[in-house]
C-alpha cells in the first residue's frame, strides 16, 4: 500500500501556475505530470516526458510549456522520448508504436511503424540519437528514423538468420554499435551493413536491459549485475533494484529503488563504488542527466526533481497526481474527483490516490494517505457528494465514509456509524454510493451490508433501510435524488434499479414506498438490467445508462406505481430512426444549463439535444483532442459549461456552449471584451435567465443578430445574420426573458 513516500509533498513543487479557463469550443487538459519517465538538457530547458505527454521547462523565467493530445500530440502513452540537440528535435515514441517529433513548436507525426503491417513485435524500449537519425530499439530489431526527412530509413532484424529478436538498448562508440538484447550482447562494426545480421557478433547469453557509454568506455546491465564491454564481458559490481544507468560528468551512475526509497550510486571505471546519494523525497528514479553541479532526475512517482548536492526539489506543472477513475461533481466554482475504481466483478484495487480537488484559483491539490496520515487505511475512493455551502463526503470501497468539514477537518465515519462491513469481510465498509437531498441529509449506498442504504440526517443522527428486494451480493451504487425527492439506487452485478421514496418522515417507516426497476415490459422497462450510471435532467426526468443503451423516466411523479415504465428514446440520424445508444455501454451521463445530455461512453463522448433526439456532437480520439474513449465518468462546472470528462487515460475538459441560466438579475459577462483583431472564435454572453432572448444591435438600433440562450449563456461568432464579419465598434446587447420582464443592457467592443 506504501509504495510510495510522498515525502515533499506536504512541501508542494514549484510549478504551480494555473491554467485558465479556455475559450468556448476549446479544450485543456488535467493529466498528472508527477510521473515522469524520461528526461533531457538544451541549455536552460529541461525536457521531460511521462507517461501522459511532455512538458518543457524554462529555468530562465520558471515557466512550463506543456503538449498533450490537446495541443498537437498524437497520442498517449509514452514510452520513450530522446532529444537531438542538434536538429533541436524531441522524439517520442508511443506505446502503440506512433511517433511525434517535436520540433520548433510543431509536432511531425511519422505513422509508418504504427500502421504497417509488417509482421513482428513493434513496441520500442528505447531511442539513441547519433548523426542526425534516431535509431529505435524494439520488439523485432532496430528501426532507424531520418530526423531531417521524418522516414523510416531501414530496419535491422539481427537475431539469428535474420530472425526477429527483441533489442533493448543501442549504443555507439567510434567504431563499433553495440545492441542489448533477450540474446545477449550483438556487436558489429560501423564500417559494415547493420541490417546484415551476419554482420553481428554475439557476445554473452541471456537478456540484457540497459548500456551506456563515454569515451568509448561501455557498460552493461543484465538485471542487477553491471559488467564491462571490453573484448569480452567483465563482471563488475551488483547493485540491488537497478532501475537505469547513464554517464553523469564522466562517471557511471547507477539509479536503484531500494524499499520506497530512490538512490544514486556512482561508480569508477573498474566498478568501484564512489559514492551513495539517497535524497529525501526521491523515490523510483529512471533517468538522469548532468547540469554543471546539479543532476536532473525523471522519478516516476515523484516527478521531475533537480538534486543539488543532498538536496531535492521537484519541479513539475500543478496537477492531478493520477487519473481520476470514479466519481466528479461541482461544488459552487470547485470540482472534487475521486481517483479509485472497482473492477468488473465490484472487488477493490488498492488504489491510494484519494481525492483530486481543483479550486476556484485553478490549481490542484490532492487529499490522500500520502499528506493526510489518518487517511491511511483508507483505499479506493470511488463516490462524492457534497452539501451546499458545507461538508464534502467521500465514499472508500472498504474504509468508510469521510467528511471533510470546514474544508480542512476530516472525520471518518466507520464503526461509529450504522455502516456495516460487507459480508464475508469483516473488515471492509463498502461506501459505493452518495447524494445529499435538498433538506442536507446525506444518502449512503452500503455495498455488500445486509442494511444497505443508510442517510445521516443533517442534525447528525442516521436511520437506516432494508432492500426489500432480493438482489445479489446486496450490490448497491450511485444514487441520485429527483424533484419528488426520492432515491434511484443502482444496483450493480446485474441486479437493475431501486426507487425509495421515504415519504414526507424519513424516520417513519410505515410510509416508504419501494420499486424495482428492471428490464422488460411490466418490470419497469429498463434496457438492460445492468445500470451503470443515473442522472435527473432539468425536467425532472431520470435518465438511466446502462451496457444495452438508454432508457428515460418521465412519470416521476407516480414512479412507484407499476404503471410508470421507462421510455427508450428514438434518434433520428441519417435517415435512419433507432434506439438512443442502443447496445452502446454507458458509462456516465451529465445534464448542462440548456439540458442536454453529455454521454460519456467506451466509444466516445456524445452530446444529444434535451429530448435525446439529435446528436449534436460525437467525439472521439480520432476526431478531437479527447485523451481516450473510454469515458469514466463527467461533471459540468455549471458557471462556464465546461464540461470535464475523466477517462482512462486522464482527465480533459471541453469549453461547452451552456451554461446554467440564473434566477434573478446579475451582471453580464461579455467575453472576450473587447474581441481583439483577427479572433475567429465565439463569443460568449453570460449570466442570462433560461431561454432568454438575446438581440445585438448597432448603437443606432439596427438589427445586427439575434438568438436564443443555452441554459444561462448565448453564444455569437461575430457576424451578421448574412454571415458577414461585423466592423470595428461598439454594439449594443439587448436581453430579455421570456415574458419580457428580465431586461438588461450590455455593450460589445471589437477592434479589427
Amino acid at each position: 500500500m506504501r509504495r510510495v513516500f510522498w515525502i515533499l509533498f506536504f512541501c508542494l513543487p514549484f510549478g504551480l501556475q494555473a491554467q485558465r479557463i479556455p475559450p468556448i469550443g476549446y479544450w485543456r487538459e488535467h493529466l498528472p505530470w508527477n510521473n515522469a519517465s524520461h528526461v533531457a538538457i538544451d541549455g536552460d530547458m529541461v525536457i521531460s516526458a511521462t507517461p501522459y505527454g511532455l512538458f518543457n521547462y524554462d529555468q530562465s523565467d520558471r515557466s512550463f510549456q506543456r503538449w498533450s493530445r490537446i495541443n498537437g500530440l498524437n497520442e498517449t502513452g509514452v514510452s520513450a522520448m530522446a532529444y537531438d540537440p542538434i536538429s533541436k528535435s524531441t522524439i517520442l515514441v508511443y506505446k502503440n508504436s506512433n511517433l511525434d517529433v517535436l520540433v520548433k513548436n510543431k509536432v511531425i507525426n511519422i505513422p509508418d511503424i504504427r500502421i504497417s503491417n509488417v509482421p513482428g513485435n513493434k513496441s520500442v524500449q528505447s531511442i539513441t540519437i547519433h548523426s542526425g537519425k534516431a535509431y529505435l530499439s524494439a520488439g523485432l530489431g532496430v528501426i532507424v528514423v531520418d530526423l531531417s526527412k521524418y522516414l523510416i530509413l531501414d530496419t535491422w532484424r539481427i537475431g539469428g538468420a535474420g530472425k526477429e529478436i527483441s533489442v533493448h538498448d543501442l549504443v555507439f562508440t567510434s567504431s563499433h554499435r553495440i545492441a542489448a538484447t533477450e540474446d545477449g550482447l550483438k556487436i558489429s562494426v560501423l564500417t559494415q551493413d547493420p541490417s546484415d545480421y551476419r554482420n553481428w557478433v554475439q557476445l554473452g547469453k541471456g537478456s540484457f536491459d540497459e548500456l551506456a557509454t563515454h569515451s568509448n568506455m561501455v557498460f552493461a546491465r543484465k538485471g542487477d549485475s553491471l559488467f564491462k564491454v571490453n573484448n569480452g564481458l567483465i563482471y563488475i559490481n551488483k547493485i540491488n533494484g537497478i532501475t537505469g544507468m547513464d554517464f553523469i560528468n564522466g562517471a557511471l551512475m547507477v539509479l536503484s529503488r531500494v524499499g520506497d526509497a530512490g538512490r544514486l550510486t556512482e561508480l569508477n571505471a573498474d566498478g568501484i563504488v564512489q559514492r551513495v546519494v539517497t535524497p529525501q523525497g526521491l523515490s523510483y528514479p529512471l533517468q538522469a542527466v548532468a547540469q554543471g553541479s546539479s543532476i536532473w532526475i525523471a522519478d516516476l512517482y515523484n516527478g521531475l526533481s533537480k538534486l543539488t548536492g543532498n538536496s531535492l526539489e521537484r519541479i513539475f506543472p500543478n496537477s492531478p497526481i493520477n487519473i481520476a477513475s470514479g466519481e466528479m461533481i461541482f461544488s459552487g466554482r470547485e470540482l472534487w474527483a475521486t481517483a479509485g475504481a472497482v473492477n468488473s466483478a465490484w472487488n477493490y484495487q488498492y488504489n491510494p490516490n484519494g481525492i483530486y480537488h481543483l479550486k476556484e484559483d485553478q490549481q490542484w491539490e490532492g487529499i490522500n494517505l500520502y499528506v493526510t496520515p489518518k487517511l491511511d487505511s483508507l483505499l479506493d475512493f470511488i463516490t462524492v457528494a457534497a452539501v451546499p455551502s458545507g461538508s464534502v463526503y467521500f465514499g472508500s470501497y472498504g474504509g468508510g465514509l469521510v467528511e471533510l468539514k470546514n474544508g480542512k477537518d476530516l472525520i471518518i465515519h466507520k464503526q461509529n456509524s450504522p455502516l456495516q462491513p460487507a459480508a464475508g469481510d469483516p473488515r471492509s465498509y463498502r461506501v459505493s454510493g452518495l447524494a445529499v437531498d435538498e433538506n442536507g441529509n446525506v444518502w449512503v449506498s452500503n455495498f455488500g451490508a445486509a442494511q444497505n442504504i443508510h442517510v445521516r440526517k443533517k442534525d447528525g443522527s442516521w436511520r437506516s433501510f432494508v432492500i426489500p428486494f432480493l438482489h445479489t451480493e446486496n450490490a448497491v451504487a450511485g444514487i441520485t435524488i429527483d424533484d419528488e425527492d426520492q432515491k434511484w439506487i443502482i444496483s450493480p452485478k446485474g441486479n437493475g434499479l431501486f426507487l425509495l421514496n421515504s415519504g414526507k418522515n424519513i424516520d417513519n417507516a410505515n410510509d416508504d414506498q419501494w420499486r424495482f426497476y428492471r428490464y422488460g415490459k411490466g418490470n419497469g422497462n429498463l434496457p438492460s438490467n445492468t445500470v451503470n450510471c443515473t442522472a435527473k435532467d432539468r425536467n425532472g426526468f431520470i435518465w438511466v445508462g446502462t451496457d444495452k443503451g438508454i432508457g428515460v423516466i418521465t412519470c416521476t411523479d407516480k414512479a412507484t406505481s407499476s404503471t410508470c415504465e421507462a421510455i427508450w428514446p428514438i434518434i433520428q440520424q441519417d435517415g435512419f430512426a433507432g434506439y438512443l445508444f442502443q447496445n452502446e455501454d454507458v458509462r456516465a451521463i451529465a445534464v448542462d444549463g440548456a439540458n442536454r445530455k453529455w454521454v460519456g461512453t467506451r466509444n466516445g463522448l456524445w452530446l444529444v439535444n434535451a429530448d435525446g433526439e439529435k446528436i449534436i456532437h460525437q467525439f472521439t480520439v480520432a476526431n478531437s483532442p479527447l485523451l481516450s474513449n473510454e469515458i469514466n465518468s463527467l461533471a459540468i462546472d455549471p458557471n462556464t459549461g465546461e464540461v470535464f470528462v475523466a477517462s482512462a487515460s486522464g482527465i480533459c475538459s471541453f469549453r461547452s456552449t451552456a451554461t446554467e441560466p440564473i434566477q434573478q438579475n446579475k451582471e453580464i459577462l461579455v467575453f472576450p471584451n473587447p474581441v481583439p483583431p483577427g479572433f475567429a472564435g465565439t463569443i460568449g454572453i453570460r449570466g442570462l435567465p433560461e431561454h432568454a432572448l438575446v438581440k445585438i444591435t448597432e448603437l443606432d438600433g439596427r438589427l445586427v443578430y439575434q438568438t436564443r440562450s443555452l441554459g444561462g449563456q448565448a453564444i455569437w461568432n461575430g457576424r451578421d445574420s448574412k454571415g458577414n464579419k461585423v466592423s470595428s465598434g461598439v454594439y449594443l446587447v439587448l436581453i430579455s426573458d421570456e415574458k419580457n420582464v428580465f431586461k438588461l443592457t450590455t455593450k460589445i467592443f471589437f477592434i479589427r
